[in-house]
């Protein structure tokens, strides 16, 4: 993915984590372990940004 993909699916799971997150305390979730899938995916985009940004400056 290019750098604005990673931005704007990164932008979307935050949203959607979000969402999750209040679902969670207003009704029973369907699948709890989206919330734990989300959190996984938030931290891998962030990964591979930061490995991008430091090989640019390097």
């Amino acid at each position: 993915m290019s750098d604005e993909q990673l931005q704007v699916t990164l932008n979307e799971t935050k949203e959607h984590l979000f969402r999750l997150r209040i679902q969670a305390q207003t009704e029973r979730l369907d699948a709890p372990s989206e919330l734990r899938k989300q959190h996984r995916l938030i931290a891998r985009i962030k990964t591979i940004q930061r490995q991008r940004k430091t090989a640019a400056k390097g």
